[in-house]
């Protein structure tokens, strides 16, 4: 389970240190910085997918996503204080990591040196990297470091060996290196970050992938898009919990239940409602029912994930499904991690009153997305890399 994550020069965020619990729940008006949270979040899972300088890219390169305001910020003397800029006195860096039950990762992204003959001179760079034990990083606490393309390991004696090895600028230590007998805590780290989920937007439109006819097989794990929603959910009949699954059904729409048939090499999900004569297929589902089947299918999955992401899982949703949904996100936070990002007054009061919730309140002051009445009781003690 992750404890802790921590981002620096990151859009809105200036520097934030989060903890973590197996319930969190983000809150904050319009720009308070809850997308950038949630952003940062997916950059760090794509370090170990290799995506990391590509998603940086497409969101605009190194110079788009880096905190914008000045570099020190005067002691405030109030909600608005004046701020004045100038020149960058530091190197450019954007550094994201976490520390966690598995171990720590942390890495820093830079703008790469002048290189004749190329055109991908505006790719950022990363620039170092550490896998660490214990609860933050220090120099005593690494176990594998990267400086620019050089890597080194730590020994079973805790001595560094150099590993003959150059790492592309554009690569990861978690993406490249998949060998467990020379870096065994970079492979698992790495696959355990890979099994992160992030679910963003549900599409249920009259075209969405959901409403159309699904292949017939074994699904631990629902798509991001929800596309396999009817053999998601007889894999979590035949494999996983299906009391629980019928239960939080019930809790939903009480009376209801769901019929899976397939159909020669496909299947077709058929929704039974009391008081109905007929079941309802996909196609005739409200945006609001598929949505809920789609969030029941997610969370009670039977490939539980290390950490799973909902981007406000309550659009689309009547306000009488919200307390059953935080219900089912509190039953889902028993067997993983579970972060929330929501508006829904309605949610967030059943989270915080039925559950052991960290909430994570956020606001915008000057420009840098901040705590919510000056913070949370603690803040998790954090160490960042230096060139």
């Amino acid at each position: 389970m992750l404890t802790t994550v921590a981002i620096k020069n990151y859009r809105s965020i200036r520097e934030l240190v989060v903890p973590l619990s197996a319930l969190n729940l983000v809150t904050g008006a319009n720009g308070a910085g809850k997308s950038n949270l949630y952003r940062a979040l997916r950059l760090l899972a794509d370090t170990a997918t290799g995506r990391a300088v590509l998603s940086l890219v497409e969101e605009g390169g190194l110079d788009s996503c880096l905190w914008a305001g000045t570099e020190r910020l005067p002691k405030p003397t109030g909600d608005c204080m004046p701020i004045q800029g100038g020149p960058r006195q530091s190197s450019i860096s954007l550094q994201l990591g976490f520390a966690a039950h598995e171990g720590g990762y942390l890495l820093d992204f830079g703008l790469p040196e002048p290189v004749p003959r190329t055109q991908f001179g505006l790719d950022p760079e990363i620039k170092r990297e550490s896998i660490f034990y214990g609860d933050y990083f220090e120099p005593r606490r690494a176990l594998i470091e990267r400086q620019g393309p050089g890597l080194r390991a730590r020994d079973d004696a805790g001595k560094w060996r150099s590993l003959e090895h150059t790492l592309p600028s554009y690569e990861s230590v978690l993406s490249h290196f998949g060998d467990p007998a020379r870096l065994p805590e970079a492979l698992h780290l790495r696959e355990w970050i890979r099994s992160w989920r992030f679910y963003d937007q549900f599409r249920t439109d009259r075209e969405a992938p959901v409403r159309k006819p699904q292949v017939a097989t074994r699904t631990p794990v629902l798509s991001h898009d929800g596309r396999d929603l009817a053999a998601a959910w007889q894999t979590i009949v035949e494999i996983g919990d299906d009391e629980q699954l019928a239960a939080c059904l019930d809790d939903a729409f009480p009376g209801a239940s769901v019929e899976i048939r397939k159909n020669q090499g496909s299947f077709e999900l058929l929704f039974h409602q009391k008081g109905l004569l007929r079941p309802l297929t996909l196609s005739e589902l409200s945006d609001g029912t598929l949505r809920y089947l789609l969030w029941i299918a997610a969370l009670l999955s039977p490939r539980s994930p290390g950490l799973m992401v909902l981007n406000e899982p309550e659009n689309s949703l009547h306000p009488q499904l919200l307390t059953p949904l935080a219900r089912l996100l509190t039953l889902a936070a028993e067997r993983t991690q579970v972060w929330v990002i929501s508006h829904a007054e309605t949610l967030i009061r059943a989270l915080l009153d039925g559950s052991d919730c960290q909430h994570l309140g956020l606001v915008k002051r000057n420009g840098e997305t901040c705590w919510q009445d000056a913070g949370l009781d603690t803040t998790p003690p954090w160490h960042w890399l230096k060139r």
